[in-house]
């Protein structure tokens, strides 16, 4: 049996790998219109590969998908994180769990992950065509044809379609598996980018940039549902960090610009409440009454941050002069900062929303229901993590899922 993977990243490395280590009969091609394998896999995290995360608790982790959760369970549980760190080790790479429940090489080395795959596709002697760029694909007398721009036509048995989506285009992700998959009557679903920073309207962000927070609370003003708590990193243009690229995975859909902002509302003490606050200021107003008022708010932020607050709120004067309300209402900013999102953060988009409809899609085996021997993987499907290793766990889980089911045919 021949079996083409269409794409060398994340979901197509470890399919071929697990066809290669559960099957050896099976002839593996992978299509990789890159000169190299896993490029998008070398550069997440950091250049670090964030490989999966530390939570081990699947029902914990399936949460971490705003789109595609249900979809995968399947394929979770059967190729948890558990089970992917131990796979890696297995295949001597020397793993570290960070503080942060993120899971990396200790190598710090993105490379070394892709090396792994490197060395079972040429112990099993796979064949990987590089360089080579899909036209198009046809299913004649159960076989399928791929046709490439400039090389010889392919046929193979099995196609397994594991291109990702748009996301990092310089990586060669480019969406071009979307229009395949429409050529066999698939459907996509709408598209988006997800993980990125927010542009914000507001100028005095530039004057926090640089400016972190471990744990602020980020809420779409009116949708408490879409609410996150996290690191925050104000930029000179608006706010990322991990929280915002939770928010921004929520929000992907979400219509915004410069004529149509998108109001949010970020509590940088999400572990005291307002009354609480209010008390702690009240007394050191009272024992610090010629103090001017940005440094009792500096008890609770930097002081760059506590002017910004004064200066937005006409309140520049000493303790002694503030009153019940002014008090009431800068304590309320700080739990409430108000911020309009009018645009996405240019090439920040990690990780595409949406997809090959996933109605269409075997969630155990990752076959088509519409058309026997296609398969998909990784991120053509419309199923997308937050930060923290959640996508190429979900990558590696739908690869191996594949990989297994193609393994038992006959």
């Amino acid at each position: 049996m021949r079996v083409a993977v269409i794409g060398g990243g994340a979901a197509g490395m470890m399919c071929a790998a697990t066809i290669n280590e559960s099957n050896s009969e099976i002839e593996v091609f992978i299509i990789e219109k890159n000169d190299s394998l896993g490029k998008k896999v070398i550069i997440s995290g950091g250049g670090r590969c964030n490989i999966t995360t530390g939570i081990e608790d699947i029902k914990a982790v399936i949460k971490k998908y705003p789109r595609g959760d249900k979809f995968i369970i399947s394929a979770m549980h059967n190729f948890s994180s558990a089970a992917v760190r131990a796979w890696f080790e297995d295949h001597g790479i020397v793993l570290k769990c960070e503080k942060d429940l993120r899971v990396f090489p200790k190598s710090n080395q993105g490379g070394d992950v892709v090396k792994v795959f490197e060395n079972i596709f040429a112990e099993n002697k796979t064949k990987i065509f590089f360089k080579h760029s899909v036209q198009s694909i046809q299913k004649i007398n159960n076989k399928f044809v791929i046709d490439f721009k400039n090389q010889a036509p392919l046929e193979v048995d099995l196609v397994v379609l594991s291109v990702g989506g748009q996301a990092y285009r310089k990586t060669g992700s480019v969406g071009d598996g979307y229009a395949i998959a429409e050529s066999f009557g698939h459907h996509i679903t709408q598209l988006a980018p997800s993980l990125f920073s927010f542009v914000v309207e507001e100028k005095w962000v530039g004057y926090l940039a640089g400016l972190s927070f471990i744990n602020a609370n980020i809420f779409v003003a009116g949708d408490k549902q879409k609410n996150i708590t996290g690191p925050l990193l104000f930029t000179h243009t608006g706010i990322t960090g991990p929280a915002v690229f939770a928010i921004s995975a929520l929000i992907a859909f979400e219509d915004f610009s410069i004529e149509k902002p998108l109001n949010i509302l970020i509590d940088l003490i999400p572990d005291k409440k307002e009354e609480e606050i209010i008390l702690i200021l009240k007394k050191f107003i009272q024992e610090n009454p010629k103090k001017v008022f940005k440094y009792s708010l500096h008890n609770f932020v930097p002081l760059v941050l506590a002017e910004i607050i004064c200066n937005e709120l006409n309140l520049e004067k000493r303790n002694a002069d503030i009153n019940k309300s002014e008090l009431s209402q800068a304590v309320s900013w700080l739990k409430n900062i108000p911020l309009n999102i009018v645009g996405r953060g240019a090439g920040d988009e990690f990780v595409t929303a949406g997809g090959v409809d996933l109605r269409e899609v075997n969630p155990k085996t990752m076959e088509s229901l519409i058309i026997s021997g296609l398969y998909f993987a990784g991120e053509i499907l419309n199923v997308d993590g937050f930060t923290g290793g959640f996508n190429l766990q979900a990558s590696w889980a739908m690869g191996h899922a594949a990989g297994v089911h193609i393994s038992s045919l006959k």
